[in-house]
């Protein structure tokens, strides 16, 4: 519900939304420690890829921390006059924010209006169903064999 009341609003300064996210003084810490950060976003970030990607990469460093990306891709966008501080095709959004995230030990989602270009939780259950599916053919040639010999 959080999510669906959201707005589009502002613009893509992602460095001061994640240093805001990661930097805050809690009043109780202990109690509110963050174990993972999730930047739902549409563009590209308007600092270099680098910078953000450095900058994680020494947050994340020691501590129990993840930044996880869900970029979204709307192929027909109308910035109605308005121009971007940084643009990027979807391709090269993907790229960046891949960086960005792998170098806060996190992962990438990448959606786009019906369809799922790539997501880390995907991979990671693909690979499973391929190493699943080398074992059991690796136990069906062992049984085989063993019938054989007998």
């Amino acid at each position: 519900r959080w999510v669906l009341s959201l707005q589009c609003r502002g613009s893509r300064n992602v460095m001061s939304a994640l240093r805001r996210a990661v930097e805050v003084d809690f009043k109780d810490k202990d109690k509110h420690k963050s174990q993972g950060l999730y930047l739902l976003t549409t563009g590209i970030p308007d600092q270099e890829t680098h910078t953000v990607s450095a900058y994680m990469a020494e947050v994340c460093r020691g501590f129990d921390l993840q930044l996880n990306v869900c970029l979204f891709s709307v192929m027909d966008v109308d910035y109605s006059g308005i121009i971007p501080a940084r643009y990027a095709n979807a391709t090269e959004t993907a790229i960046a924010f891949k960086e960005i995230v792998h170098a806060a030990n996190g992962r990438f989602h990448w959606f786009g209006e019906a369809d799922i270009f790539e997501s880390d939780d995907i991979t990671a259950i693909v690979s499973e169903i391929e190493k699943a599916n080398y074992y059991s053919q690796k136990c069906a040639f062992l049984v085989e064999s063993l019938k054989q010999r007998s």
